[in-house]
C-alpha cells in the first residue's frame, strides 16, 4: 500500500527566528517550501527556499511547481522596519496576493500571524481583551495602519473563502534567543528606558511557545481570529528588575525628548508608536486559543527572563 502523501506546506518569512523554528518542528512529517522577500536562506538540501517579492509574477510559478496544502504566513513586515510605503505593499498587497494565489491554487489551509498591537494602546482598554474587541491601532497611528488594513483583508478572506481555512493569530511580545524586536532590544541591553509614572502590565510569550502555537494551529482545524498569550502577566519595570536591566526613567512629554533618548541608546529601530505601549496595559485574552487547540507554553516567565539575565546584548 503506498505511504500517504506528505502535506507540502509554504512558509514565508524564512529569514526570521520564528519561522525557522517553524520549518524545524514541521520538516520531519511536511514538505517545507520557505519564502523570504529580504534575502534567500539556506534551511538544508531538503527544503528549496526562494527570495522572491509576493507582488512579482514568478511568486505564482511557485504554487503551479509545488501544489501546496497549506501556507504559513510569518513574513509580515515589523513597522521599525523598511519605509511606510514598502510595509504597506509587502504586508497588505503582497497578503492580498498571497491569499489570491492560495485560492486559486486550491490551499487548504492558511495561518497568518498578526500582532496584539493592533488593538491600539489607550487608557480605556478593558483589562482583559478578546478577540471581538475593535483594532483601534490605525486610528492612533500611521506606523501600524498595514497592520491592521492586513488583518482587515485576511478577515475579508476568511469569511468569503471558507475553504482556506484561515487562521489568524495575534501574539503578545515575542520573545527569547533570536528574537530581534523592539521589546528583545530592550530585555537584553544593560539599561532601558522607563516613561516617569508608568509601569504597564505586559505579557511574553517564548518563542519556542509561539512555534509550538504555530505548529497547533496548523494540525488543528479550527479557523478565525485568536490571541495568543499566556495566563500571567508582569508590570514592565519589574520586567526590567528580573532581566537584569537598570531603569533610565525619562519623561513621558513632550513626546520628542522619549524618542532623542531612546536614539542616545542606540535604539534607532524603536518605533515611536511603541511608546504608549510603555504607558497602558494592553492585555489579550488568550483562552479561545488554549481551548480550541490545547496549547499551553512551556516556558515560564522566569524562564524568559534568565535568559535575558544571563545573555545580554544576545541578538
Amino acid at each position: 500500500m503506498p505511504a500517504s502523501k506528505r502535506p507540502q506546506i509554504l512558509v514565508t518569512g524564512a529569514a526570521g527566528t520564528l519561522a525557522q523554528e517553524v520549518i524545524g518542528q514541521l520538516r520531519e512529517s511536511c514538505d517545507i517550501v520557505a519564502v523570504d522577500f529580504r534575502e534567500q536562506v539556506w534551511l538544508g538540501d531538503d527544503i528549496p527556499s526562494y527570495c522572491i517579492d509576493f507582488n512579482k509574477r514568478v511568486f505564482e510559478d511557485l504554487f503551479r511547481r509545488f501544489h501546496f496544502d497549506g501556507v504559513i504566513h510569518l513574513g509580515r513586515i515589523m513597522s521599525s522596519q523598511e519605509t511606510r510605503l514598502r510595509r504597506y505593499n509587502a504586508n497588505v498587497l503582497g497578503t492580498q496576493k498571497l491569499l489570491d494565489l492560495s485560492h486559486k491554487y486550491g490551499v487548504s489551509r492558511v495561518i497568518i500571524l498578526s500582532t496584539y498591537h493592533v488593538y491600539g494602546a489607550v487608557p480605556f482598554n478593558p483589562a482583559l481583551i478578546d478577540e471581538e474587541a475593535p483594532l483601534k491601532a490605525a486610528g492612533l497611528t500611521m506606523d501600524l495602519v498595514d497592520s491592521v488594513e492586513l488583518e482587515n483583508l485576511a478577515n475579508i478572506y476568511l469569511w468569503r473563502y471558507p475553504d482556506l481555512n484561515i487562521a489568524i493569530l495575534r501574539p503578545c511580545n515575542i520573545v527569547g534567543p533570536g528574537v530581534r524586536n523592539a521589546m528583545s532590544t530592550l530585555l537584553s541591553g544593560e539599561r532601558a528606558p522607563v516613561l516617569a509614572g508608568f509601569s504597564p502590565m505586559m505579557q511574553f510569550i517564548h518563542i519556542d511557545d509561539m512555534a509550538d502555537a504555530i505548529v497547533l494551529t496548523w494540525h488543528g482545524e479550527k479557523r478565525g481570529i485568536y490571541n495568543v498569550a499566556p495566563h500571567d502577566w508582569v508590570a514592565y519595570q519589574r520586567a526590567l528588575e528580573l532581566c537584569g536591566c537598570s531603569q533610565l526613567p525619562i519623561p513621558s512629554i513632550p513626546p520628542v525628548l522619549p524618542r532623542t533618548v531612546l536614539r542616545l541608546l542606540n535604539l534607532r529601530r524603536f518605533p515611536p508608536y511603541l511608546m504608549d505601549f510603555f504607558k497602558y496595559p494592553v492585555i489579550i485574552d488568550g483562552r479561545s486559543f488554549a481551548e480550541d487547540f490545547g496549547f499551553s507554553p512551556k516556558r515560564s516567565l522566569d524562564d524568559i527572563f534568565h535568559y535575558y539575565r544571563e545573555n545580554k546584548h544576545p541578538v
